[in-house]
């Protein structure tokens, strides 16, 4: 079974491979749910770490619907990722309904080629999730990230079965959101071939620093948290590899 360590900054991904992990996809800020990490970030990270790294590309939080502008910024950026020799991009496009922008994710996906494009958990957001698995399979997308449009991956493993026997291997169904080391199995016992993980732990919090005009908070950044090897090596245990 295939785990995937979504890594925030260079030290989860080099604990990803010393941990045994088989992938990382690499992001930054995963409290907004990750965007494009830096080409600065990308750079170390495939220097130092050998498992293939894939990179979500994803210009801005809040939404996945975008300017033209932005979709340029996309676009860019998976170019830049093949370059730099990237083992595969993770993106997508809605629309502002929330369905699927077929034109653009298709655009993305050849953009993309050779390397593999997964489809990003904007899908969780889909109002129709058994026609997206459709439509994305039409449209050339190796694999869904999805907690199965709950708030955890458990939670939603219901419609994540049903999503995974609908593919019947034209797509990889990637679950993922709040997967662990106390979880894991119910996903290899369901029959899912690959997993998502963070596996963080909180590694430092400095002093929240007192600023002007009576501010208690400074960006909430006081707290660094990193893919632990411990918990990565606990999931994988868990999984009996």
């Amino acid at each position: 079974m295939t785990l995937e360590i979504c890594a925030a900054n260079i030290q989860s991904a080099i604990n990803a491979e010393k941990a045994g992990a088989h992938r990382v996809e690499l992001c930054s800020e995963l409290a907004v749910g990750g965007i494009t990490p830096s080409f600065g970030m990308i750079q170390e990270v495939l220097k130092k770490v050998s498992i293939p790294v894939f990179v979500l590309i994803r210009p801005l939080s809040g939404n996945f619907t975008y300017s033209e502008d932005e979709f340029e910024i996309i676009k860019a950026d998976i170019l830049n990722c093949k370059k730099m020799g990237c083992a595969g991009i993770v993106s997508g496009v809605l629309k502002v309904d929330n369905s699927i922008d077929v034109i653009r994710t298709k655009e993305l996906v050849e953009l993309s080629k050779p390397l593999p494009f997964t489809f990003h958990r904007a899908f969780d957001w889909v109002p129709n999730p058994t026609e997206a698995i459709e439509t994305l399979i039409d449209i050339g997308v190796q694999r869904v990230l999805t907690s199965g449009q709950s708030s955890t991956a458990d939670k939603g493993i219901e419609l994540l079965t049903q999503l995974n026997q609908q593919a019947n291997n034209r797509i990889q169904i990637l679950p993922g959101g709040g997967i662990s080391e106390n979880n894991v199995k119910l996903f290899k016992d369901k029959g899912f071939t690959e997993i998502h993980a963070s596996a963080t732990t909180l590694v430092q919090e400095t002093a929240v620093p007192k600023v002007a005009m009576n501010s208690t908070k400074f960006f909430e950044e006081h707290k660094v948290f990193e893919s632990s090897v411990e918990s990565i090596r606990a999931v994988l245990l868990n999984l009996g590899d």
